[in-house]
This record gives structure tokens, C-alpha cells and sequence, in this order.
């Protein structure tokens, strides 16, 4: 291995590279007004490897809208690190001028003015576009998919996931790995990699029965005179954050003695260069890579990070590429006998309205939607306020969510997933049947209605919260906060297990919640077997169209304290 010094001084060159040709550039594109397609994929070629990646599409074949979080609490050594900072800090650590295109792909900052100017973003067919683009350049790249592909979105919980196969299968990625994939169940996710033409890697995925590995765990590439090994991760958490009697016949599992096992095979074996393709998140796959020796790049999924360089970790980088299809991840790197020597990277903002959409793709997104058009198209509503999901705590769509299930469902409390996925709406759009499904589409969407004591509540509370703010990543094991409706409280996150969370009362009345009471609750995506209710888009559906026009209100309902 190079050493930590020549590591870093090749990638402080490579860094400066990129501020040059990439990121830096758009101030002034933007003062002009010439954004070009040109300009977005324009890239010196370097070293003999190129890697290209995508990651956490969720099923979002079309542009979109997708603010980036307003709030990402790191803890522990995490603190005030990427990807915990966010906005005007977020643009001060990385030298972005507000108000570029580049301030509107990557943070929240100004989200509707700057939405209002430089449009959509994402598209499979502009992605697609780029992936020619550097395929043209360097025909012997990598296209490596990181999950949390098939799901997400009206046609793919309508055809199972077959719309994205479709789609990914027209694109040739050369490996992927999994999470919400699995959610379609183990007979549809086996008939579907039954028939891949390409990899689908899980070193960590094992027979739950025999407890051995149960999937492709890696494949090595021949490219340019290389051997690059390329590890899968699927996501370690699957039967915590997801219903396991849906995937029975597997456990998952950070397992990272595993992973070094899998590491120190590939190297006996005379890779080159070894690449694990994860769906781990961001902080734990930076604390595996402090761990594991031998791994050179790490693409990571998952936490739905995007950031603008990658971060190293002793010898490995780390590359975050975004999700729903707002960027494509580009590397270039120079791989010599054994050994990688420094990188080029740039993250690419698939700007809908400057890429050129490929007309290929173009024509199979639209044959692939066209039996449901007019579902998808149906108008429910619209929107006065900004609806968004994204971040540690309530967003705009899970405060209208609660509100649908708490008024359809009759009930005093409503609790919703904090789910990543979910693109967003600006005032004024119309509010579509595909948009709502776009925030609760799902295998397991039924609306429950329940009795809970204030006790159980508070304990359901602290749970997702160490999820959430365990200081060790390997503990953080779910997705944002579970969000409220009908009731607030206080979270210190500096707090261990069990006392982050105070203060729980109705938001109705202001009246403390008492630990011995019964209170109604209603919610949905329950992992537990045998839920039933209406489905959560039915209920949605029902609210929006009684409101006719949807208007939110500023939610303080959390407070948050321990910063």
C-alpha cells in the first residue's frame, strides 16, 4: 500500500483537479447563464480505472424535485463532519457560493427560489445520457449500483420492481447490492436475480438455516489490464428496519470479520485494486473502513449523502453519490502494480433541464409507465406549502401523512416511518396519485389503529432514537426519527439509551402524557406479520382531497436539545 503521506498528497491533486473543471466552475456558469451539458460532464481523464456510481434511485424513473436535509445530527466522532453538516455550513466547508447551481443540488439553502431557476433534477434517461458520456471516454469503466434500485414508486410496487429491472438492465450496471429490494420478498427477489445479466453481490447476506453465505459475495473485473475485485454489502439491518418474515430464509449483519476474510481473499487471489459496493450508510461504513485493511474504495449507499469529495479514511476513500437520481458519481484512478495511487473524482448533478435525455431510455421509461399514465396523472390536490421529507426530524410530507392518518383513522397520536426516500413538491404544483405514492409506497403500507400507553410510546421514542444517535455507527441500525403526529416531546441527543426523550404531551390540548393512560394510535409500514388496515396511499389520498389545497403550518412540536 502507499503511504498515508503520498496518499494524501494525491489526493489534494486530485481535489484541486476537480475544483478546476467540476464544482468550482459553476459560480461563474451560473453569473452566465450558460449551464451547459458540455460543461456538467467535462472531465480530464486520469489514471487506468474508472469506477461510475449510482445509488438509492428508489424506482424514480422521471425528474424530480428532492430538497436535501435541513438537519443531520452527527454524534460521537461524527460531530460537525460530513455528512453531518448541512447548509450555510455545509456551504461554507466546502467553498460553495449561495444561490449556484451547485448550492441548489447539495443543500436545502433557498430549495424553492433556486428550484424556481435551475429545475428538476434526475431522470433514468439523463442518467443514462452521462453514463454513455463516460463510457464513450472510457469504455472499460465500472458501472456499479448500490441499491435501493427497485422500490420506491407507483409502477415499481405495481409491476414488483419490474419497471427498474427493466430500466437498470437497459442501463448495464456490471454489479449492484441491496436493501429495499428485499421488501418485494424472497421468491420475487430470487426470480429476479435469477435472471440478471449482471452481478448481485451480498458478502454479508448468508442461509439463515445452514448460516452460510447464501449470495455472490464478490466478482473480479479484467478492465485495462486490471483485476479489480468488487465487494457487495447489502444493507446489515434488513430484519430491524424491515419486516424479517418477508426474507425468513436469510440473516444479514455488518459482519465485518466477514468482510475482512472476503478482503484478504481477493488480495490472495491478485486483484489490483478492491472496491466494496455498500449499502452499509455513510458513518458505518466510515468506521469499517478503519477496521477492515485492504479495502481501496468504498461506494457508499444508504444514508442518501451527497458529498461533493470523498473522504478518506486511513488508506480508503470514501464516495457518496447522493440518491433518487440527482448525481452520478464519477472516479478515475491510477492503479500500479498492486497498488492505488491517487484518484480524480467528481460528483455529477444531473441537472434535468441542461442533459440531454437519451432517447432509448427514454422511449423504455415511457413504454414501462404508459399502462398506469393515467393513475400516475391523476390530480388529488395541490400544494400551497413546500413538502419534503428529508432530515433527522418532521418533515413537511410526514407531517401531512400524520395528519391524513389521525383524521381517516380517528385516532388522538399517529406515528410514521423516517423513511429517506420521498421527493418533494414545491408551492403551487398539483399534488398527483403518483406523487403520494412516492412518499408511502411499499409492500407493507397498511394502517394500523391501536391502543398504546404513554409508557410504550415513550419507550418506542428512545428506541428509534439510539438508532438514530448511538454514538457507535454499528448501533445505528434505522432511518431518520420516527415522525409524530398529535403529540411532542424534547430529544437531547447527547443523552445514552433510555433518557434522551422528555416532556411527551398531546399537541391538541397541551396535557403531559401519563406513562399509565391509554392513548389511540394509528401508523403503518408495522414490521410485524398480519398488520391490517387501509393501505397508507388510500388514506392519504382520502385527506388530500378533502382539503382540496394543502397548507402546513411551521411544526415545532420537537424540540431538540444537546447539540
Amino acid at each position: 500500500m502507499i503511504s498515508r503521506r503520498e496518499f494524501l498528497q494525491a489526493s489534494l491533486a486530485a481535489t484541486a483537479i476537480v475544483g478546476a473543471s467540476g464544482f468550482g466552475n459553476w459560480s461563474r456558469l451560473a453569473a452566465q447563464q450558460a449551464l451547459t451539458e458540455g460543461q456538467l460532464l467535462q472531465f480530464d481523464d486520469f489514471g487506468n480505472v474508472t469506477l461510475i456510481h449510482i445509488t438509492d434511485i428508489h424506482a424514480q424513473l422521471k425528474p424530480i424535485w428532492f430538497r436535501e436535509p435541513e438537519r443531520n445530527i452527527g454524534v460521537g466522532e461524527a460531530t460537525g463532519k460530513p455528512p453531518h453538516v448541512v447548509g450555510s455550513a455545509f456551504l461554507d466547508m466546502f467553498n460553495i457560493t449561495p444561490g449556484t447551481p451547485e448550492a441548489y443540488a447539495l443543500t436545502h439553502e433557498d430549495f424553492v427560489a433556486l428550484g424556481k431557476t435551475y429545475g428538476k433534477m434526475g431522470g433514468m434517461d439523463r442518467v443514462a445520457t452521462v453514463v454513455k458520456s463516460i463510457r464513450a471516454a472510457r469504455p472499460d469503466a465500472l458501472l456499479l449500483d448500490g441499491g435501493d434500485t427497485w422500490h420506491g414508486s407507483m409502477t415499481s410496487l405495481l409491476t414488483k420492481g419490474q419497471d427498474m429491472v427493466n430500466v437498470m438492465n437497459a442501463l448495464t450496471p456490471d454489479a449492484m447490492t441491496s436493501h429495499w429490494e428485499w421488501t418485494f420478498g424472497t421468491q420475487r427477489v430470487q426470480e429476479i436475480v435469477e435472471n440478471l445479466p449482471f452481478a448481485f453481490l451480498g458478502a454479508n447476506i448468508f442461509d439463515a438455516e445452514w448460516d452460510e453465505p447464501a449470495f455472490e459475495p464478490y466478482k473480479i473485473f479484467e478492465r485495462a489490464g486490471t483485476r479489480i475485485a468488487v465487494i457487495g454489502q447489502a444493507f446489515p439491518y434488513m430484519p430491524i428496519a424491515n419486516p424479517r418474515w418477508i426474507f425468513p430464509e436469510y440473516s444479514f449483519g455488518i459482519r465485518e470479520e466477514r468482510m475482512q476474510e472476503v478482503v484478504n481473499e481477493v488480495r490472495a487471489a491478485g486483484v489490483d485494486l478492491v472496491v466494496c459496493l455498500s449499502h452499509n450508510g455513510f458513518d458505518v461504513d466510515q468506521k469499517m473502513a478503519s477496521r477492515v485493511q485492504g479495502i481501496d474504495v468504498i461506494l457508499t449507499g444508504h444514508t442518501h449523502d451527497a458529498i461533493p469529495e470523498p473522504v478518506l479514511v486511513g488508506q480508503t476513500i470514501l464516495i457518496a453519490s447522493g440518491s433518487n437520481g440527482k448525481f452520478v458519481s464519477r472516479v478515475d484512478l491510477d492503479v500500479r502494480d498492486g497498488k492505488m495511487m491517487g484518484f480524480r473524482h467528481k460528483l455529477i448533478p444531473i441537472f434535468s433541464d441542461v442533459i440531454t435525455p437519451d432517447p432509448d431510455m427514454a422511449a423504455l421509461i415511457d413504454a414501462e409507465r404508459a399502462p398506469f399514465k393515467d393513475q400516475l396523472e391523476e390530480k388529488i390536490g395541490t400544494t400551497e406549502s413546500l413538502l419534503y421529507r428529508r432530515g433527522n426530524f418532521q418533515g413537511t410530507w410526514d407531517d401531512l401523512i400524520c395528519d391524513a392518518v389521525r383524521s381517516e383513522r380517528d385516532a388522538q397520536i399517529a406515528l410514521s416511518p423516517g423513511v429517506r426516500w420521498g421527493p418533494s413538491l414545491l408551492p403551487g404544483d398539483d399534488i398527483t396519485r403518483e406523487d403520494i405514492h412516492n412518499v408511502t409506497s411499499m409492500t407493507y403500507g397498511q394502517v394500523y389503529r391501536t391502543e398504546m400507553t404513554g409508557e410504550t410510546l415513550h419507550t418506542v421514542l428512545e428506541d428509534v432514537a439510539d438508532n438514530l444517535f448511538n454514538t457507535d455507527p454499528y448501533y445505528q441500525q434505522g432511518g431518520d426519527m420516527v415522525r409524530i403526529g398529535g403529540m411532542g416531546f424534547t430529544i437531547d441527543v447527547s443523552k445514552p439509551i433510555g433518557s434522551r426523550i422528555s416532556n411527551l404531551a398531546l399537541t391538541d390540548t397541551g396535557e403531559a402524557i401519563d406513562a399509565a393512560k391509554s392513548y389511540t394510535v394509528a401508523g403503518w409500514a408495522s414490521v410485524n406479520e398480519g398488520t391490517t388496515g387501509p393501505q397508507i396511499w388510500d388514506v392519504v389520498e382520502a385527506h388530500i382531497r378533502k382539503l382540496g389545497s394543502v397548507r402546513l403550518d411551521p411544526n415545532t412540536s420537537v424540540s431538540v436539545t444537546g447539540l
